[in-house]
């Protein structure tokens, strides 16, 4: 800093700050704050519905393109990455010395973008464990439902579910097909659980529209539609439940030239007493 510099500066910021000489005001100037917890930045969030991106703070940064599948692969593997693992994974054409420049290269754009969701040491990669992840928030929002251990808030149905049932449309590596897959049964098997979870708290109208996502997602999938049609019956609308059985039903016998399961059927045609009787009449749980 120029001597000019320096009393330009010391008149933008008050001389009431800056009391030594030049000399001993420029020593404060380089010495490193002392950063108390609050002020210390918030992790980054990493966006794989719509993404992928990250988020720091309010502002959205893009990955640079050289990087998304690396960043995409460390997070999806739910743990710490072998780094020769990923360098052979992502880049396998070519010796091991030109995969490994291609990671550093892709690391350090994503370091040049801001992105510092990644941890690594000379061994393995890994995504920073304070960083927000919507794939992983969604997976864990699903455990606590299919495990039956939900607390009020996860009662509620994810806003990022069609998302999800089409995780990063587009990529055709195995890995992100395996994991793609994988979240959209477990997805389902959540709505299906929290359907019923709902209708035993004869919160039937919330139970409903739970059901229908599944059915929507997957028309297809028997319980999903046993699910909605259990709902149904639960509130004691059994003309619903015959019509939206008629309506698989014919779906099923034109796309796949089969029937629904005879227990489905019972079901419907058996007006829903098995499943009335099942219900306890509990208030609301939240």
């Amino acid at each position: 800093m120029t001597q000019r510099d320096y009393c330009r500066y010391r008149r933008g910021i008050g001389e009431a700050t800056m009391t030594g000489s030049p000399g001993e005001d420029l020593a404060l100037l380089a010495a490193p704050p002392t950063l108390r917890a609050a002020d210390a930045a918030p992790s980054q969030e990493l966006r794989l519905f719509g993404g992928p991106y990250v988020v720091d703070g309010n502002r959205p940064i893009s990955v640079p393109e050289g990087s998304k599948r690396l960043l995409v692969f460390i997070a999806l593997r739910r743990g710490r990455v072998d780094r020769r693992q990923a360098a052979g994974t992502l880049w396998p054409n070519g010796d091991d010395e030109r995969a490994a420049g291609n990671l550093r290269s892709a690391l350090w754009r994503m370091k040049g973008a801001g992105i510092s969701v990644v941890r690594a040491d000379k061994y393995a990669l890994w995504l920073d464990p304070q960083a927000r992840f919507d794939v992983r928030d969604l997976d864990r929002w699903a455990g606590r439902i299919i495990e039956e251990t939900a607390v009020g808030a996860d009662l509620r149905m994810p806003r990022c579910s069609l998302d999800a049932v089409d995780l990063l449309p587009g990529w055709y590596d195995d890995w992100v097909i395996y994991e793609r897959e994988r979240l959209r049964q477990r997805l389902l098997h959540a709505l299906e659980s929290l359907s019923r979870t709902l209708a035993k708290s004869r919160l039937f109208a919330q139970a409903i529209e739970v059901a229908l996502e599944g059915v929507r997602i997957d028309p297809l999938r028997e319980s999903a539609l046993r699910v909605l049609v259990e709902a149904h019956l639960a509130e004691g609308n059994l003309c619903e439940a015959r019509r939206i059985y008629r309506d698989y039903s014919d779906l099923v016998r034109r796309e796949l030239g089969i029937s629904p399961d005879p227990e489905l059927q019972a079901l419907v045609e058996g007006c829903g007493q098995t499943v009335l009787r099942t219900l306890p009449r509990a208030r609301t749980p939240f």
